[in-house]
């Protein structure tokens, strides 16, 4: 599902919002999660799961082409781990 799609999902279940809201909300809502974790801190939707950043430390690779060492810089990543209702979910209520 793309954000248009969401949009348009969202749409179809609230008839008396203009999709115009509908696409300030959602964006809205993807603005707050990245700002924060932007800042560093961790995003937590309970039942669905939670955002956090990790680094990535610096390190050296390889180039798959050449076999040449390649360093490869620290970086910070999004990662997202699932809560448990949506594991759940994912797995038809067992668990």
């Amino acid at each position: 599902m793309i954000k248009s799609e969401l949009v348009q999902t969202i749409a179809r279940r609230n008839p008396h919002l203009f999709q115009r809201d509908i696409e300030n909300i959602v964006n809205a809502v993807f603005d707050s999660v990245t700002e924060a974790l932007s800042d560093g801190n961790r995003v937590e939707l309970r039942g669905f799961g939670a955002f956090s950043v990790k680094n990535r430390p610096a390190r050296t690779g390889r180039n798959p082409r050449t076999g040449e060492s390649v360093d490869v810089g620290e970086k910070w990543v999004p990662f997202f781990k699932a809560g448990k209702e949506l594991r759940e979910r994912m797995n038809g209520g067992s668990n």
